[in-house]
C-alpha cells in the first residue's frame, strides 16, 4: 500500500511540475492582438495571426506566407525617400540583423508605404545602403491597398497616404515581432535602442519556446 501511494505521489509530482513547465513556456512572451474561445468546452484559443500575403523583394523574388513558414521575423514599414525616423529603424535593424545572421529562423520584413515610388531596383539601392543580407532581411513592396491592409489588419499598426506631414506618408516606428505560428508576440519603437535590444533579447526567449 505504501509503495502504491508513492507511486501515485509521484506520478502526481511529475504532472504538476510539467504543467509548470508548460505554463511557463505559454508565458515566455504575451500574444498581442484579438483572442476567441473555442472547442466544445470553449477552452481553446484561438488567437491573431498574421493573414497569408504576397509580394516582392529587393531581387525580385516573391515573399509570401511561405517565406516566413515556421520562422521568426520582425516586420515593420517605411519609405525609401524618408528622412524622419526611417533612417534611424533602418540603423536599427542592421543591429537586429547582425544579432541572427547566422540563424536562417530569423528573418526581416520591411514593407514600402509608397510602392508606387519604391520599385525593386529603389529597394535594392536602399538596401545595400544598409547591408541588407539576401535571404535574410526583405525589402517589399506590392500593391499598396495589400500592403496598408496588412499594416492595419495583419500587424496592428498605422500605415497611411496623404496625412498632412511634409512628406506626404505617415506609417508605425514599430517594429512587429512574429512568432513561427505567425502570432504577434511583441511591438517596439524601432527608434529606440534601449526598445530594439530588448526586441533582441526576446527573439532569443521566443526561440526558447
Amino acid at each position: 500500500m505504501k509503495l502504491k501511494i508513492i507511486s501515485i505521489l509521484l506520478v502526481a509530482a511529475f504532472w504538476a511540475c510539467n504543467t509548470s513547465k508548460q505554463e511557463t513556456k505559454k508565458l515566455l512572451l504575451p500574444v498581442i492582438g484579438e483572442k476567441k474561445l473555442a472547442g466544445v468546452d470553449g477552452k481553446d484559443t484561438i488567437y491573431h495571426t498574421v493573414q497569408s500575403f504576397s509580394f516582392v523583394n529587393q531581387y525580385h523574388d516573391t515573399v509570401s506566407e511561405k517565406t516566413i513558414e515556421n520562422k521568426i521575423y520582425v516586420a515593420d514599414f517605411f519609405f525609401a525617400t524618408c528622412q524622419s525616423i526611417c533612417p534611424k529603424m533602418s540603423s536599427q535593424l542592421v543591429h537586429v540583423q547582425n544579432a541572427f545572421k547566422s540563424d536562417k529562423n530569423v528573418l526581416i520584413l520591411s514593407h514600402t508605404v509608397n510602392p508606387s515610388n519604391d520599385s525593386v531596383e529603389v529597394l535594392n539601392g536602399y538596401a545595400q545602403i544598409y547591408g541588407a543580407a539576401k535571404n535574410k532581411w526583405h525589402l517589399l513592396t506590392g500593391n499598396k491597398k495589400e500592403i496598408y491592409d496588412m499594416a492595419r489588419y495583419s500587424y496592428l499598426v498605422n500605415a497611411l497616404e496623404d496625412d498632412g506631414t511634409a512628406e506626404g506618408f505617415l506609417h508605425s516606428e514599430l517594429f512587429i515581432l512574429v512568432d513561427a505560428q505567425k502570432r504577434i508576440r511583441g511591438m517596439y519603437d524601432g527608434t529606440d535602442s534601449v526598445a530594439v535590444l530588448k526586441l533582441i533579447s526576446d527573439i532569443k526567449l521566443l526561440k526558447q519556446e
